[in-house]
C-alpha cells in the first residue's frame, strides 16, 4: 500500500505501534529531542486518547545522512496514546499558549492488572504522567522529511 503524501521513490513514512511495556525503548528512542508547542497535545477523555504533533529529529537517518554528507532531517510525527485514563502535568506552564516542550525520554511503570504510567520526560524537568489500561501507542510519521533549522544533532553535552 503507498501513502498519498508521498511520492514513488520517496522513503515510506515511519509508522511504529507499541503494544506491550518491551516495544517502547525504539519508540522513545525516536522521540528523543522531538520538540512541540504545548497548543500541539490533546486529551479526549470520552475518546479516552491523548495525541501530540510533534517535529521529532530523524534518528533513525542520522548514519545515512552523515555517510552521504547531507543535511539532518526533522519530521513531523504523530503520537497518539490510547487506553488512556488521566493525564498530568507537572514543571509545565500551560496557561503560556507559547510554550515549546522537548521530549528527552518516554518510560513505562507498570501497575496493577496491565495498567500502568506512561511518563514523557521533558527537557527543563517537566513531565506528561498518562494513566493507561494498557500499553497502546503509536508514532506515525505525517509529513515528509525536511532539513533540520539547525544543520546540526541535537547535543545534550
Amino acid at each position: 500500500m503507498t501513502d498519498a503524501r508521498f511520492e514513488d521513490g520517496d522513503e515510506a513514512p515511519l509508522r511504529l505501534i507499541a503494544a506491550e511495556d518491551a516495544d517502547l525503548p525504539v519508540i522513545s528512542a525516536l522521540l528523543q529531542d522531538a520538540v512541540f508547542p504545548i497548543t500541539e497535545m490533546r486529551f479526549d477523555p470520552k475518546a479516552r486518547r491523548f495525541a501530540l504533533l510533534l517535529n521529532r529529529f530523524r534518528w533513525e537517518d542520522r548514519a545515512a545522512a552523515e555517510a552521504a554528507k547531507r543535511p539532518y532531517e526533522r519530521v513531523r510525527s504523530l503520537l497518539v496514546i490510547e487506553d488512556v485514563l488521566r493525564v498530568r502535568s507537572n514543571g509545565i506552564d500551560r496557561a503560556d499558549r507559547d510554550t515549546v516542550l522537548s521530549i528527552l525520554t518516554l518510560d513505562f511503570a507498570p501497575g496493577a492488572d496491565g495498567m500502568g504510567t506512561l511518563t514523557l520526560t521533558l527537557a527543563g524537568d517537566g513531565a506528561i504522567a498518562i494513566e493507561v489500561e494498557a500499553v497502546n501507542l503509536r508514532l506515525d510519521d505525517v509529513t515528509r522529511p525536511y532539513v533540520a533549522p539547525s544543520g546540526k544533532v541535537p547535543d545534550h553535552g
